[in-house]
């Protein structure tokens, strides 16, 4: 990379594609999870995060760590999914300070029940028309990203 502070003519085409395809994606993916669930984004990738981890659960800052978000927001979030029945706080085993977010098992099968139509719109809109080299070469790319923003994987999916 130079000196030169200016993006170059084809960075600028790029990052503007970037920024032009994360909005649409995001769009995408949160309108078709509205449909699909009545539901935001955000609530679902709670739901998955937990289904993902050992016990289903997290304590809440790991969480909000894990989604990128303020304590407060996914706090709000997780209040949100209680008054559903799909998620319960709990006092952390640990050191009976920290609260821990549980799936409980309406949300698992919430989860069982969403997954397929999330998959299947990311399949759609991400990788549709990709073949194995492409999904390579798009990997290493990120990966590159990722390493220049000092981590080698992003923190949900």
């Amino acid at each position: 990379m130079s000196d030169q502070p200016w993006l170059t003519d084809a960075q600028q085409r790029v990052w503007r594609q970037y920024l032009n395809l994360d909005r649409r994606l995001q769009e995408r993916i949160e309108r078709d999870m509205q449909q699909q669930s009545g539901m935001p984004m955000a609530y679902y990738l709670i739901l998955a995060m937990l289904s993902e981890a050992r016990g289903r659960s997290l304590r809440m800052n790991q969480l909000a760590e894990i989604l990128e978000s303020s304590q407060s927001r996914t706090s709000h979030a997780v209040s949100r999914l209680e008054e559903q029945g799909w998620v319960r706080r709990e006092r952390s085993p640990e050191d009976g300070r920290g609260q821990v977010a549980v799936l409980t098992d309406a949300g698992w099968s919430r989860v069982q029940q969403l997954a397929p139509g999330h998959a299947g719109t990311v399949k759609r809109t991400m990788f549709a028309g990709l073949d194995d080299h492409d999904l390579g070469e798009l990997s290493r790319i990120f990966d590159k990203i990722s390493t220049n923003l000092g981590s080698a994987e992003p923190p949900c999916g």
